[in-house]
């Protein structure tokens, strides 16, 4: 009995690190990333995964309008497209 626990802890031990370091990190990460998406509002400016800036003019259920460019050009994109929401502090190019 002694030896199988002897062979058995160390793989045990490192599943749980193993978990610990990979899956807990990336659950909160996705927790807050679903709490941006559902805060999302219109006139947010927000970064696609695209690398495209916008403002939200609309949202619908899996989709969002966003207003991009000089042209004011109109985009629907995947609300899974969002890549950040861009904070006032972020808006400094001047």
């Amino acid at each position: 009995m002694s030896q199988i626990l002897k062979n058995v802890l160390p793989i045990v031990l490192m599943l749980g690190l193993f978990y610990a370091i990979v899956f807990i990190p990336e659950n909160k990460r996705r927790k807050k990333y679903s709490n941006m998406l559902q805060e999302l509002k219109a006139n947010d400016e927000v970064l696609t995964r695209g690398g495209i800036m916008g403002k939200v003019i609309n949202i619908q259920d899996d989709f969002v309008i966003i207003e991009s460019g000089p042209e004011r050009s109109r985009l629907k994109i995947s609300k899974q497209g969002i890549a950040s929401v861009v904070e006032e502090k972020d808006k400094t190019i001047e």
